[in-house]
């Protein structure tokens, strides 16, 4: 086979578990793959200016199978494929199996060649484009004389030229009305229309609730009694939100009327056609439509029913992009994970580990397609996702997806690590940065998480309620009955609790800015339904900006308990700072500055009974005139134990509260009056109503002099230079 010399730089590109090379080194690629390769070929590199018959593979696919062959051999040690650049289309997913399997300490390894960015695909190029003449039957004027056309046939749901994703054209929003069902929605006189290609217009949602976003295609319109009804089930009813009636909450896309900008386009599969408006308004260049939604995917043997899967172990990927993958549309048969926030066990990233242990996913790029972007499905252990940049995507930038409610629990002991994640959801708006689901021990850390329509970070599970559903698509059907005692019906947390893997997961040292930017009632990091002892500490999250009256920077959700919320520094974000319930601890966080409309909490406590929670050494401030410190739910009418929903009381009196300081700069009184309403309820005997004595707080330095008084109380320095990208030096 071929050696290359590498320098010094090239040694870290080869380190962290995929080789381990000592310095200076000859490093030998086993075989090479080029976009002008050829598969017939050995794989291997030509030596330069010479005329050769033989060179590296055209695939990847080939590749993996020379990998095969080799392993025949009775080969025990690293193996190395590496890619040169340019663009690699795939017309189906590369699968790697049990075969394709580094054994004991060695691994195969398939990476970028040194300084070249290959680039995997599954776009098809759509060609014979034809300007469209004379005026088109229900065409807006706007772009009468501007659209193009051209003959497909097959359906998709996503396009993108050289710049990226194109936008579907979409109708103006407006409110439902209300009496509408799951499948069933009632709108205002002359919205929707009984179309010829009606299986083509989509309805998109946000159904009751201001979480969620459904992409339901329609199954019949009667324009007379204005009822739809849609081939697929809501999440929840198709009914104006609940808490923001006002809002705009749904609309139709893919329908020709609605083209009237530059970039949109229209899908008529019924007549085989393609319309566009082209972006820059020249004839349509480099138009394509994906073919797959997976692009690679590292399967082993899933035995989904049974207790025992066999993993493939020990591949790692390096260097590498991923583009253009289609996104999904909704099953009858989904299962959904938390507020269908995600599928379960779906095809829907554009690379995925299924079945896969100590498997590495570093340094790639994921970026411009309509799912998301990695997937680590049902049994996943130890496998690494290192410094990747994920961005402009559809779905959910990194998931981690266990085995439903049950004993089988297999995936666990993850790292998430340094990876750059923005823009996710452009699609599929609820779609978080990063998703843990009955997965444990993991490790999230230092990933800079941003500008996301919803949630940065979700930690969940299945709530108690779920265990007595009949059905529906919504987490019931993801819970593993045969490997749970006793029948549906209403359960405590103790008899669940067992079966819920979403315990001791670490999420430290993250930065999450610009969140919750469309919909409302998220967060920047959210946990609920999950396990015991997860710890979400030293993480920075700050601008969450959107005037969004539902939302907070770190929430403890409905009956989420034994949760650790500590060390955080939380700055500039609307509405709540730390959202706490139950037995949680909130220990040793800076709250600053919450914007204060529509609410404006520096802590809101939101279920009770807070027994074994703590409030401790944690910083309290606002620059400003104005500071709610901490905000009790307090009882209803005709109750002095719980609100109007049967939630029993939250107050801090309940928790044990101490060693806090609350401090408003613009009005140093507001604190005073805090702490000694706090002293009568019997709590925060130590606590101070003083300046905590910042560097720069104006600046967003939250650093501590050394003779702050939060010190003296036991506060614990918070270090931003660890939190965030770590940077190769």
């Amino acid at each position: 086979m071929h050696n290359i010399r590498v320098i010094v730089a090239l040694i870290a590109w080869f380190s962290n578990g995929c080789l381990s090379p000592a310095a200076e080194v000859s490093v030998r690629a086993d075989f090479y793959v080029a976009a002008d390769g050829d598969d017939r070929w050995s794989g291997t590199l030509p030596a330069a200016n010479t005329q050769s018959t033989d060179g590296p593979f055209a695939t990847l696919a080939r590749a993996r199978d020379a990998v095969r062959e080799l392993k025949r051999k009775s080969l025990n040690r690293d193996v190395v494929v590496l890619i040169r650049k340019g663009q690699y289309r795939l017309q189906e997913t590369v699968v790697f199996g049990l075969e394709d399997s580094g054994a004991g300490d060695w691994s195969v390894t398939y990476a970028a060649y040194p300084d070249e960015k290959p680039v995997f695909s599954s776009d098809r190029q759509i060609t014979g484009w034809k300007e469209v003449n004379g005026h088109l039957r229900g065409v807006q004027k706007e772009a009468s004389g501007k659209l193009w056309v051209a003959d497909v046939s097959d359906r998709f749901f996503t396009l993108y030229d050289t710049e990226g994703p194109l936008p579907r054209a979409r109708s103006a929003g407006f409110i439902p009305l209300s009496g509408g069902k799951n499948n069933i929605l009632r709108f205002p006189c002359g919205r929707l229309k009984n179309w010829p290609n009606l299986e083509d217009v989509e309805v998109v949602i946000r159904p009751h609730h201001a979480w969620i976003v459904n992409i339901l295609p329609l199954a019949s319109v009667d324009e007379e009694t204005q009822i739809a009804r849609t081939a697929t089930d809501g999440t929840y009813a198709l009914n104006p939100l609940h808490f923001l009636k006002s809002t705009e909450s749904c609309w139709v896309e893919n329908v020709l009327e609605e083209l009237d900008e530059p970039g949109e386009w229209v899908l008529n599969t019924k007549e085989g056609k393609l319309y566009l408006w082209p972006r820059r308004g020249d004839a349509p260049q480099g138009v394509a439509a994906p073919a797959l939604r997976e692009l690679v995917r590292v399967e082993g043997v899933i035995d989904k029913d049974g207790p025992k899967d066999e993993p493939v172990r020990n591949l790692c990927f390096r260097g590498l992009t991923f583009m253009h993958g289609e996104r999904c549309r909704l099953n009858n048969d989904d299962a959904g994970l938390q507020h269908d926030w995600e599928m379960h066990d779906r095809d829907n990233a554009l690379f995925r580990l299924r079945g896969a242990e100590n498997c590495t996913i570093e340094q790639c790029r994921f970026a411009h397609s309509g799912g998301g972007a990695i997937r680590v499905d049902l049994h996943g252990q130890e496998n690494r996702i290192s410094g990747n940049l994920i961005e402009h995507i559809g779905g959910t930038g990194i998931l981690l997806c266990g085995y439903g409610p049950g004993t089988k629990d297999v995936n666990r002991n993850n790292l998430v690590y340094n990876n750059h994640i923005h823009h996710t959801g452009e699609i599929y708006l609820h779609s978080p940065g990063v998703m843990i689901w009955q997965s444990g021990e993991n490790r999230v850390a230092n990933n800079l998480v941003h500008h996301t329509p919803y949630t940065g970070m979700s930690i969940s599970g299945c709530m108690t309620h779920f265990f007595a559903r009949s059905d529906g698509r919504e987490l019931v059907r993801t819970i593993r009955w045969h490997e749970i005692d006793g029948e549906k019906g209403l359960r405590k947390l103790e008899q669940v609790r067992p079966y819920l893997h979403t315990h001791d997961n670490l999420i430290e040292y993250n930065e999450i800015h610009h969140a919750m930017e469309k919909l409302g009632d998220g967060n920047g990091i959210y946990i609920r339904g999950a396990g015991a002892g997860n710890v979400i500490r030293r993480n920075y999250v700050h601008h969450l900006v959107a005037p969004m009256k539902m939302q907070a920077a770190i929430r403890t959700d409905g009956g989420q308990q034994d949760t650790v919320v500590a060390e955080n520094l939380i700055y500039k974000c609307v509405a709540q700072g730390i959202i706490l319930k139950l037995n949680n601890r909130c220990e040793n966080n800076i709250v600053a500055d919450v914007i204060a409309p529509p609410r404006g909490y520096c802590l809101s406590l939101r279920e009770g009974p807070m027994t074994g929670s703590t409030i401790q050494r944690n910083i309290f401030y606002s620059s400003g005139e104005k500071c709610v410190f901490i905000d009790e739910l307090t009882a209803g009418k005709g109750s002095r134990t719980e609100d109007r929903r049967g939630r029993e009381l939250a107050r801090s009196k309940d928790a044990e509260t101490d060693d806090n300081i609350y401090y408003c700069a613009g009005d140093p009184q507001l604190g005073r009056k805090m702490l000694d309403k706090q002293q009568r309820d019997g709590v925060d005997a130590h606590s101070q109503a003083v300046d905590p004595l910042f560097v720069d707080p104006a600046n967003g330095d939250f650093r501590l002099k050394p003779e702050s008084p939060a010190l003296k109380l036991g506060f614990i320095s918070i270090d931003p230079s660890r939190i965030g990208l770590r940077r190769k030096k």
